[in-house]
């Protein structure tokens, strides 16, 4: 019975492993996404997922404006529904809005109509709350597969993964560890990935504060700002981040030809 245990502890762990390579950030073994900016520009792309959560995106929003920043968030349905007036105030201030699922899933184990239904309807409730149609989706925990990425692209959209290690926030070990977790790994055309929510779930008053607070990641989103912008970055949107990408390389090209011609 030792032995069978030792050799389950083992398959499972072997298991974990293999998960955690494929289902990482970086990983193009099921299909293109997006992973980062191009590597010699001072920018980064700032993101939040699982909101809108009142007060905390609000809050965070605060903050962008103070520091004339723009970021890109990934909202949940059910929280959009729950409270558009923050979504129309993202977009109205110039922030990007991203397809995070209607109820935040694990779109591995759903059907293909499942998973059109929680992107379809998670668009329309964007759509209702601000006028805009997002092309840009993160599937939830990053979780991609063939058939994710196959539904992603009939539908449209660009998948967004991140390049900077998650500092799990949601851990909440207070906005200056946060910070320091995202800084130690911010290089040019950087996606960094912080949270305003929790799975899209909507909070209520007397909420328990693991649950709903995100007030360190407001604190972190100030500090990341501070420290980077003193360090020579800007900050754009992920659509900007992908205009740019896509000029680097018009330009490579252009580049290239100029050395073939001489």
């Amino acid at each position: 019975m030792k032995r069978y245990a030792l050799l389950l502890a083992l398959l499972v762990a072997g298991a974990y492993a293999g998960y955690q390579t494929l289902e990482a950030p970086a990983n193009q073994l099921f299909g293109r996404t997006l992973v980062n900016g191009p590597p010699d520009r001072r920018e980064v792309a700032l993101t939040f997922d699982d909101g809108p959560n009142p007060p905390y995106t609000g809050r965070i929003l605060d903050v962008l404006r103070a520091e004339r920043v723009h970021a890109t968030f990934f909202v949940v349905g059910r929280a959009v529904v729950a409270d558009p007036a923050t979504v129309r105030r993202i977009v109205r201030e110039g922030n990007a809005i991203g397809n995070h699922t209607w109820d935040h899933r694990h779109l591995l184990v759903e059907s293909d109509a499942a998973m059109r239904s929680e992107l379809t309807r998670t668009d329309a409730a964007i759509f209702a709350a601000s006028g805009v149609h997002t092309r840009l989706l993160r599937p939830p925990f990053g979780a991609r597969d063939f058939a994710v990425l196959d539904q992603a692209r009939r539908l449209g959209y660009t998948v967004v993964m991140w390049s900077v290690p998650l500092p799990n926030d949601w851990d909440r070990p207070g906005g200056a560890t946060i910070a320091e977790r995202v800084l130690d790994h911010v290089g040019d055309g950087s996606i960094i990935v912080l949270h305003d929510g929790n799975r899209g779930i909507v909070c209520r008053s007397g909420s328990a504060a693991a649950l709903c607070d995100r007030s360190q990641d407001v604190a972190a989103t100030r500090l990341i700002v501070e420290r980077l912008r003193a360090r020579g970055f800007s900050f754009v949107t992920v659509p900007q981040l992908i205009a740019d990408a896509a000029r680097e390389k018009v330009l490579a090209l252009k580049r290239s030809d100029v050395r073939a011609a001489r």
